[in-house]
């Protein structure tokens, strides 16, 4: 207790750490003693090693302690470990082969394949170029999975109706072609023919922006996250209804639907497969779920 006491003192006079601060670093390091006085009897913290910490670190996890908290915890523990190397009273750190549990991702959240239906189906709630652009740019992102800035970023000239794709200038200004289907295409189309009427602009003028305000300029991120947040307002309850979460329905779509990750990879313009791995996650996770309700003798922990 009193190499406890000297070490908050420490914290206190000479690093000049907040009384709060210094509160839970004492209330952590009083934690591991007691953890040690029920394990090893009469142990002291200067004694412990690594395998000790690892127990403990073991016993929060099985407590129901987050991820974030252990660490925090086993970071007080390092810190104490550097000052009490730091006084000589200790040879070496037992924190030097102790790692902390990895924090759990939150997965990706997504929308379901029957609610996007049902959102592009009532989109188009009018046949003004106004409501084709809205229309059009929620399909866009769902069929290709398109980053916002790129969304914002696409010219006339990137959408070949002929081939059916369209070109995407990407990070680091790398670019990609991603390929979309007939009614995408059609819709595009549409729009654009609309949208050249109304402004009196020839198809034929290059760079021009792809999607632009009712003023007739460029979009810009907050115009289409609004407008995504609004559309998606009106099928989910997700907290998250941004366009981020289009490219994630778009990405779990494709692997539902059996795409190679690799080509998903490449649609989605990720510089590594690993990005891309999170949605098997996501797409496992749904299996697991379908199982789980539909088979009579299933029992899966979600």
């Amino acid at each position: 207790m009193l190499m406890i006491e000297g070490f908050l003192n420490y914290l206190t006079h000479e690093r000049a750490y907040s009384p709060h601060t210094v509160t839970s670093y004492g209330n952590d390091l009083r934690e591991f003693e007691a953890y040690l006085a029920n394990t090893e009897n009469v142990l002291k913290t200067h004694e412990a090693d690594a395998d000790l910490i690892r127990g403990w670190a073991m016993e929060l996890m099985a407590a129901g302690r987050s991820a974030t908290t252990v660490n925090r915890k086993l970071s007080s523990l390092r810190t104490y470990y550097k000052y009490l190397l730091k006084k000589g009273a200790i040879a070496i750190s037992p924190m030097q082969s102790v790692h902390g549990p990895k924090k759990k991702k939150p997965l990706p959240q997504f929308v379901r394949e029957s609610d996007m239906e049902r959102l592009l189906d009532d989109t188009l709630t009018d046949d003004s170029w106004q409501g084709r652009r809205e229309h059009v740019i929620i399909q866009l992102f769902y069929e290709t999975g398109i980053r916002l800035s790129e969304l914002v970023g696409l010219n006339v000239g990137d959408v070949d109706l002929v081939r059916k794709t369209i070109k995407v200038t990407g990070k680091r200004n790398k670019q990609r072609i991603i390929p979309i289907g007939d009614s995408l295409a059609q819709n595009l189309k549409v729009y654009v023919e609309e949208k050249d009427v109304e402004f009196g602009l020839s198809s034929t003028l290059n760079p021009q922006p792809l999607f632009i305000t009712d003023k007739g300029a460029r979009v810009y991120p907050a115009w289409v996250y609004r407008l995504v947040r609004k559309n998606l307002s009106q099928v989910v309850t997700l907290k998250k209804r941004s366009p981020h979460v289009l490219r994630h329905t778009f990405a779990t779509a494709m692997l539902n639907g059996d795409a190679e990750l690799e080509a998903v990879k490449e649609l989605m313009g990720h510089e590594s497969v690993s990005t891309t791995q999170i949605y098997t996650h996501t797409t496992f996770e749904e299996l697991k779920k379908a199982y789980s309700k539909a088979h009579p003798r299933a029992s899966i922990n979600q």
